[in-house]
């Protein structure tokens, strides 16, 4: 019997070391590889995010300014408007979830606004069109695969496709000539 006891202590001691190891690694902050992937891919995502979005209230407002046409103008307020809504929720959930947010956008977003800040006209117009058309169809793919992921950014990316989408049918309405029927 006190075999029997002994072995069972033991095994109770060791539970307890167990717990107590695991209980100073969740202490010191020390995480398992998938949740730094999983923190990682958030950060990354929502970076993009944010700067895509910063981008767009720039091209919206540039659109605004240099649009020869009513219908790139309009564009241009419904990127302004739609973006600088989505931005501020996309930073309330960063801050959120500890994520540190850019105040601007990324090296080659600003490269394209620069390039289409030079143009004047219909040029500008029909270049406008064709970028909001590249871009959006590139970020409806990132955010649908986000959506997909089942992460904790998941329904906040649901939520935001049917807005770019909407954004992709008009820049495609434009890059065709056709009015937007916005």
């Amino acid at each position: 019997m006190t075999r029997l006891i002994g072995a069972h202590q033991k095994r109770i001691i060791q539970t307890a070391r167990a717990a107590c190891a695991t209980t100073l690694l969740v202490a010191s902050g020390a995480t398992a590889a998938p949740k730094g992937q999983s923190a990682a891919k958030d950060q990354h995502f929502m970076t993009e995010a944010i700067e895509g979005d910063l981008a767009e209230v720039n091209m919206g407002k540039l659109a605004q300014q240099k649009g020869q046409s009513d219908q790139v103008k309009q564009f241009g307020q419904a990127l302004q408007q739609d973006h600088g809504d989505h931005l501020q929720k996309a930073q309330q959930l960063a801050q959120q979830n500890g994520i540190t947010v850019p105040s601007e956008p990324n090296k080659q977003q600003l490269a394209i606004y620069n390039r289409l800040d030079a143009l004047q006209g219909n040029r500008f117009d029909q270049a406008f069109a064709k970028a909001m058309v590249r871009d959006h169809e590139k970020d409806i793919a990132k955010y649908k695969k986000e959506a997909a992921a089942k992460s904790p950014l998941s329904d906040f990316a649901q939520q935001t496709v049917p807005v770019l989408q909407k954004h992709l049918d008009m820049a495609r309405s434009l890059a065709s000539g056709k009015s937007s029927g916005s």
